[in-house]
């Protein structure tokens, strides 16, 4: 036996034939699983952990493998409990259950059943409808779908053979056998744009259409419009230089910027936000619609936005030379940039200007232009908020996005990066302003600062990820330290990110950095934000496309108005925020998978071309690689790699030659040539030329 330190901790490592042992002593905990002269697994924390015992029951998500096993992963002990087919007891792959463990086999897995579905990963269930063994059924794209889904003909809802469907599963009462299921939309025909960025959407819950009754409030609303007295009552912010930035193909405008010279030599910005709060309120038709959606869907080729457009693209929308109703928080600055005064409070704007982000640059860039004093001043202002909020620990990631230039079918003709200028920077730095300013406001306050809100948190890495990601940093020629926190400072990742701008694996080192972290989630019990740094921070800047900020608004407006929220109404918070992160969970899966589909879907029409690209993964199976200029990435099998014997080094995380030994790792360029595609799975197969 023998002692070995990790963060201050020591480990107690015994060799010995075990079956399973777990041990808690003075609060570090070591579970040992496996049998023979090895240790299987080691984990190490400050709280007890649960005991792994027959009988024993977990809450996780299920992955299912094409062979229909479930696997349920316990963070806790660092193991996965292995469900058999016949024990999974309903739950499709991504689904949360609850796992309880039947058997604990030495030297493999904990075996399981499933004995409850917490949450479903899908709200229905897309494919083509079929004719097998005399019934319909559906056929879906999933090979981890285990079974089909059958349609009685009652069921089928006009749909005929062939069709793209989207269904809803209404009968299972034998785990064993097919569900019955139910035809909710007919979607078009396999591989038709339409259906198939439906299909995407719906399955996580997006609908492209609402309910008449919340139509029909939208319309009245857009009908009644702004009138004198709603205007009357709030401070008037007309007369002062106001415009929007946004994406050139934007259709809602949420914020507004205005920066208004004041006589004293100090610069007053104000952060306007559309008042969505004063047209959507509790109780009714489209806030109920609005909270089950809790965000807008931003596909490839559409939006689908969390309130109907009469609201999201007109009269909510701080269009250019209309009078629009606004939330704002404004911030007088020195010339020194330090901030002296800071106003809430409900708003009119008149927006002067429609700005993309590319025409204020080219004022900026050009010189002379419409609004360049202001845009200078906002300019400076941001640039002093960036450092200082670097200054402070925020780490620094900012990934490629692709974009797609579509035909009138949808169909993808040409892929192009998404490109962040100094504009783009401005913006975010005032909306970040304005967001962490409300929620410091609300939580510092003598008043309210014990009272609940809805704060937009961000914790710290898991040990377990931020040791994977020195390893894997490590492995690539990267060397970073883990301080007495458990994490890798912000400097020395800042540091590495900058030292490999421009260089093949900056791409890679970003996006491995982004996946070892914690997500952000919407939570009433504020922890801070560890990513931006800052130790309050909330969403207040985007109302139309996420109803967390909506939240925000209308109790920040019941705390200017002096006003409290009973206790008893606290849980209703609670709630909202935890459903509201898990709702952003899924619009961004369905956004993922939309850039997938049309990556591979551009890569089809491809075959035999050839690419420059960039190894951005390592695996026994082959490596993965990235075209570099749409980033569609797909594999090279390692038979196809070259004309030697390739074989996998995990320590090294390369693939090398036995003969040449020609090495491979991540960051590398290739060149590498389309030879398939499989849309449905979403695959893209390269070989090396």
């Amino acid at each position: 036996m023998y002692w070995t330190s990790k963060a201050g901790m020591s480990l107690l490592f015994i060799f010995f034939n075990f079956q399973n042992y777990t041990k808690n002593t003075n609060n570090v905990n070591v579970f040992l699983h496996g049998s023979g002269q090895s240790c299987y697994s080691v984990y190490y924390m400050d709280t007890p952990i649960p005991e792994l015992n027959i009988g024993s029951t977990f809450e996780g998500q299920i992955n299912i493998s094409t062979k229909g096993i479930g696997y349920v992963k316990v963070r806790d002990l660092n193991i996965s409990i292995e469900i058999p087919r016949e024990a999974l007891n309903k739950a499709f792959h991504g689904d949360t259950v609850t796992a309880e463990v039947t058997a604990l086999p030495p030297a493999e897995n904990p075996q399981g059943k499933v004995t409850d579905i917490i949450r479903r990963a899908k709200v229905g269930y897309s494919g083509t409808l079929g004719f097998e063994h005399g019934a319909h059924c559906i056929m879906t794209n999933d090979g981890r779908m285990y079974t089909s889904i059958v349609i009685p003909d009652d069921k089928l809802n006009g749909a005929v053979q062939g069709d793209k469907v989207f269904c809803r599963i209404h009968e299972w009462n034998d785990p064993m056998a097919e569900p019955k299921g139910e035809i909710v939309r007919v979607l078009g025909k396999p591989l038709e744009n339409n259906a198939e960025m439906l299909s995407l959407a719906l399955e996580k819950g997006f609908d492209d259409s609402y309910p008449p009754a919340v139509i029909k409030e939208a319309e009245d609303i857009s009908a009644h419009g702004i009138t004198d007295e709603e205007k009357a009552n709030r401070r008037d912010f007309r007369p002062i230089v106001t415009f929007t930035i946004d994406p050139e193909d934007a259709k809602d405008f949420d914020d507004a910027i205005s920066v208004n010279f004041l006589e004293n030599g100090n610069t007053e910005v104000g952060i306007h936000i559309a008042d969505v709060s004063h047209y959507v309120q509790p109780g009714m038709a489209i806030d109920t619609e609005a909270s089950t959606r809790a965000t807008s869907v931003y596909l490839v080729d559409r939006t689908i936005p969390m309130l109907p457009e009469v609201l999201s693209n007109d009269l909510c929308s701080l269009n250019p030379n209309v009078d629009r109703l606004t939330f704002s928080a404004v911030f007088t600055f020195t010339p020194s940039m330090e901030i002296i005064d800071e106003w809430y409070g409900k708003t009119v704007i008149y927006s002067h200007q429609r700005f993309s982000y590319e025409s204020a640059q080219a004022v900026l860039d050009t010189k002379p232009g419409p609004y360049l004093k202001e845009l200078e001043a906002a300019l400076a202002i941001s640039k002093v908020l960036e450092k200082k909020r670097f200054e402070e620990g925020a780490i620094s990631l900012e990934t490629e996005e692709v974009k797609f230039k579509l035909d009138d079918k949808g169909v993808p003709i040409s892929v192009y990066k998404k490109l962040r200028g100094p504009t783009h920077h401005m913006i975010e730095e005032l909306m970040l302003l304005a967001n962490r300013k409300v929620a410091e406001h609300i939580a510092t306050s003598d008043k309210h600062a014990e009272e609940v809100f809805v704060f937009r948190v961000h914790d710290h890495p898991d040990p377990e990820r931020v040791e994977n990601l020195q390893l894997f940093l490590k492995r690539i020629g990267h060397v970073v330290t883990v301080n007495e926190h458990g994490v890798i400072p912000s400097k020395e990742l800042n540091d590495l990110v900058l030292s490999l701008e421009g260089k093949p694996e900056s791409e890679t080192v970003q996006t491995a950095i982004v996946r070892s972290m914690a997500k952000a989630i919407y939570s009433t019990k504020n922890i801070g934000h560890y990513g931006l740094a800052f130790k309050y921070y909330t969403h207040f800047t985007s109302p139309i496309r996420r109803y967390p900020d909506l939240v925000v608004h209308r109790l920040l407006f019941e705390y200017l108005q002096h006003k409290t929220i009973p206790k008893e109404m606290w849980h209703y918070y609670d709630e909202i925020s935890a459903h509201s992160s898990q709702r952003e969970k899924e619009a961004a899966d369905a956004e993922r998978a939309s850039i997938k589909y049309k990556q591979v879907e551009y890569m089809s029409t491809r075959i035999g071309q050839t690419f420059d690209g960039i190894v951005t993964g390592i695996s026994r199976n082959g490596m993965f690689v990235e075209d570099k200029e749409t980033r569609c990435e797909g594999m090279v099998r390692m038979r196809d790699i070259g004309h030697d014997y390739y074989e996998y080094n995990e320590k090294t995380l390369t693939i090398v030659g036995k003969s040449t030994k020609k090495e491979f790792r991540i960051g590398d360029r290739v060149r590498m040539k389309v030879t398939a595609t499989d849309i449905n799975k979403r695959l893209i197969d390269y070989v090396l030329v």
